[in-house]
């Protein structure tokens, strides 16, 4: 059975939203379970509170929850499970939220990716197959890299739909790969 870990830090809700679809396209896969958890906080709650970041209650991971998972969708903090090889043949997948269309959106994807590659994990990205990445209908988030939204310079823009549906659909995505990947690994182990 697949393990997925949707992994995110959001300071108005945004992330939490593309996190929360990315579930649930993962879900959408037979025998998969999947849990959500964010990064711990960082920022002082003065500062929070000044800057109107939401409440998030959603329960926080550590680094060595990660070994744990199949496959795991954004990472941060884990240097000591890079030293432990602990994360080597994973699934990994990564989701981003910027304030304007050219904000650096596909740099942060792209970027992320290569501390994963460090890992060893395998990346999977929202593959062409998810059409709505192709539309000219207005502003769309994500990429061939990673599913997201453009949340606007005052943060003020919620993701449409289809940045939701797109998030979703990598969400899954990343599921049917780890489930084809943990089911090969099951065979190989009984043989």
């Amino acid at each position: 059975m697949p393990r997925i870990l949707v992994l995110y830090y959001s300071s108005y809700g945004h992330v939490r939203a593309l996190a929360e679809a990315e579930a649930e396209g993962a879900l959408s896969v037979a025998g998969t379970t999947v849990d959500i958890r964010r990064i711990p906080e960082t920022v002082p709650e003065p500062v929070r509170q000044a800057a109107g970041y939401i409440d998030d209650d959603t329960p926080v991971a550590t680094p060595a929850d990660l070994a744990a998972y199949d496959g795991i969708i954004f990472l941060d903090q884990a240097g000591g499970l890079w030293a432990e090889n602990a994360l080597v043949g994973k699934v990994a997948s990564v989701f981003a939220s910027t304030g304007s269309q050219h904000g650096g959106h596909e740099a942060t994807l792209l970027s992320t990716h290569i501390p994963l590659m460090h890992f060893g994990m395998l990346i999977a990205g929202l593959p062409y197959t998810f059409a709505g990445q192709t539309s000219a209908d207005g502003i769309i988030g994500g990429a061939p890299y990673g599913a997201g939204t453009i949340a606007g310079a005052d943060g003020s823009r919620a993701p449409t739909e289809t940045d939701l549906a797109g998030a979703r659909f990598q969400g899954r995505h990343v599921a049917e790969l780890t489930a084809r990947l943990t089911a090969g690994l099951a065979v190989r182990e009984v043989a």
